[in-house]
């Protein structure tokens, strides 16, 4: 049984993604969208007047996925391979999307949505990573005082928001390795860690060590 064919805007999202990853959003123009597609612009703007309403659409996207993630309603125990799960998880929306990521200052400045939504969604980070921390303390696999979990916090948000464009300017020519990432993130975790939690980073560090 053949798959349906996708619908024109979903293909227009789904090239769009792709050469907004590949070569900045700011260097993309609707008219290289259709060309990509080999599509009229008129067709293209048919469904989408300009740029900055397929950007909306792309962050729209991009937000219903990292806010179902980011939902963690209570602070019951967790194990470690729990904090494991959530990183890989959000590193993979983030390298989706990662255009987003990469040319985050200068959507900013162009887009009323990004710049509003964007505040919530580190908001909504933070105070996830906060029920996770708070979670492994309850699991008395994090030695932590609430400050020191809201400090924590706070350098979660700031590592998983900016390592890619920190990784893209060390290796603008590789691909990052979300594996790295999530060693990055846990290491900062680590003056707090205890048993498994603590064992599950050296392990992470043993990994990321052989395979470099």
């Amino acid at each position: 049984m053949k798959k349906p064919k996708r619908r024109t805007p979903e293909r227009i999202l789904e090239t769009a993604l792709r050469l907004f990853n590949e070569l900045g959003e700011p260097n993309v123009t609707t008219t290289g969208i259709a060309d990509e597609m080999n599509i009229s612009p008129g067709n293209l703007y048919y469904h989408y007047h300009n740029k900055e309403e397929i950007v909306d659409a792309l962050f729209a996207e991009y937000e219903r996925e990292i806010d179902a993630l980011l939902t963690v309603r209570d602070t019951a125990t967790r194990e470690a391979e729990d904090i494991w799960f959530f990183l890989h998880v959000l590193f993979e929306i983030i390298w989706k999307y990662r255009f987003l990521y990469r040319d985050i200052n200068d959507l900013l400045t162009r887009h009323r949505l990004v710049e509003t939504h964007f505040q919530r969604i580190l908001a909504h980070k933070q105070q996830t990573a906060i029920a996770l921390c708070q979670g492994l303390v309850a699991s008395d696999l994090l030695d932590a005082t609430p400050e020191e979990v809201a400090a924590l916090a706070v350098n979660i948000t700031l590592v998983t928001t900016f390592w890619l464009s920190f990784e893209h300017a060390r290796q603008p020519r590789r691909e990052p390795d979300i594996g790295r990432g999530i060693y990055q993130v846990m290491s900062l975790a680590a003056p707090w860690l205890r048993g498994p939690a603590r064992q599950l980073l050296q392990q992470l560090s043993r990994a990321y060590i052989q395979s470099h």
